[in-house]
């Protein structure tokens, strides 16, 4: 585990999308562009994403989201695996580190598999994996247009 793929900042993401093209960013939509699911930049080396905060919240426990502004600012960081295993593998790592597991691994909705841990500073970290995603020749996450 020794890169950052994506960071995800939990906002009103219309409005954030907005800003952050008026900047001049280059994004990617997934859904519709009058309510998309996720944002995606099309940045250089680790990516960041915009994903509605609540949603955020419930994708790191469905059964009781984090508070938000109380113990969960709202940003995930991601590291994305190239199998399965390597998630279990990972998030044993980070347990026997002293990470506290919020959300063992699991098949998503989206149809990968992934889980939550705290660091030891309490920011969040989901370890995923997805069939079809590829990486560059730095085990970067390659984000295509849909």
């Amino acid at each position: 585990m020794n890169r950052l793929n994506i960071i995800t900042l939990g906002k009103d993401i219309m409005k954030a999308h907005q800003f952050y093209r008026d900047l001049g960013f280059d994004t990617s939509i997934r859904g519709p562009e009058s309510a998309p699911a996720i944002i995606f930049f099309k940045n250089e080396g680790t990516r960041i994403a915009l994903y509605p905060v609540d949603e955020l919240a419930k994708d790191v426990n469905e059964q009781q989201p984090p508070e938000i502004g109380r113990g969960f600012p709202g940003i995930t960081l991601a590291y994305n695996t190239k199998s399965i295993d390597e998630v279990g593998e990972v998030m044993k790592k980070a347990e026997s580190a002293g990470a506290t597991i919020q959300k063992k691994p699991k098949k998503t909705d989206w149809g990968g598999y992934s889980g939550y841990f705290t660091d030891l500073d309490g920011y969040y970290w989901e370890v995923a994996y997805g069939e079809f995603w590829e990486f560059d020749e730095s085990n970067m996450l390659v984000i295509e247009d849909v």
